[in-house]
């Protein structure tokens, strides 16, 4: 859960972005997908390397958890909205084709309709492709479980069916913006599926081998044409 720690508890101290450059020099035919970062351990050189290196998905999962820098505070989160736009917009402009996922939450002690209404407004322009929604939940002994102020659970589930609205048609968007492109895909389940290096899920109009290598081009919805299959079986990570 806190990948941008790695290292810190080794005997000879590492980073996340020395690994992140062993990985990309890695000389298999090998795929590696970074899982969730915080904003603050996801820097500009990281972003480079993803950019430039064919090992490393042009993924990203970014949790945001609100477009609020009041709420950001009250969390304990050390970015700001800020901070946030211009990481997400500094990956797009590098990677038009890549996934930028997200993490929010609705419903945190104190959260009043106007910081509801600026997350939905913040997501609606956000370049995102896919927002998973939590409810805020009390875990005890967390300092926000004492908090007050807590919303009423109607409409906390109003904020959050707001938000995943955004988000559906965040997603729909990038599918509908990758139309047309060729990209490299891993053969999931019973062969019939695949996923694509940036993270798009489709049906294949032919089944081919599972774990193994394709080029598939992207159709509408979920669909996909494969273009060329290799016999191989493929590697990731």
């Amino acid at each position: 859960m806190h990948l941008g720690s790695y290292g810190r508890d080794l005997a000879e101290a590492g980073s996340l972005i020395a690994l992140a450059r062993a990985l990309a020099a890695w000389p298999g035919d090998v795929l590696f997908r970074l899982s969730s970062l915080e904003p603050m351990d996801c820097g500009r050189d990281l972003v480079d390397l993803v950019a430039a290196s064919p090992r490393l998905a042009p993924h990203f999962h970014l949790p945001l958890q609100h477009a609020s820098d009041e709420l950001l505070h009250a969390m304990r989160r050390p970015y700001s909205s800020a901070y946030y736009r211009d990481l997400v917009a500094a990956i797009r402009e590098r990677m038009p084709h890549a996934s930028i996922g997200s993490d929010v939450i609705v419903g945190f002690p104190g959260e009043s309709d106007r910081q509801a209404s600026d997350l939905v407004e913040y997501l609606e322009a956000a370049p995102l492709t896919h927002v998973h929604v939590f409810p805020y939940s009390h875990r005890p002994g967390t300092e926000a479980s004492g908090m007050s102020g807590l919303p009423d659970p109607a409409v906390v589930r109003a904020r959050g069916a707001a938000v995943r609205a955004v988000g559906d048609r965040l997603s729909r968007a990038f599918r509908a913006s990758q139309a047309g492109q060729v990209r490299r895909a891993l053969v999931v389940d019973d062969g019939a599926a695949a996923v694509t290096d940036n993270y798009l899920r489709l049906r294949l109009d032919r089944p081919c081998i599972r774990n193994t290598w394709i080029d598939v081009e992207v159709l509408a919805a979920n669909a996909g044409r494969v273009v060329t299959a290799e016999s191989a079986t493929a590697e990731s990570a």
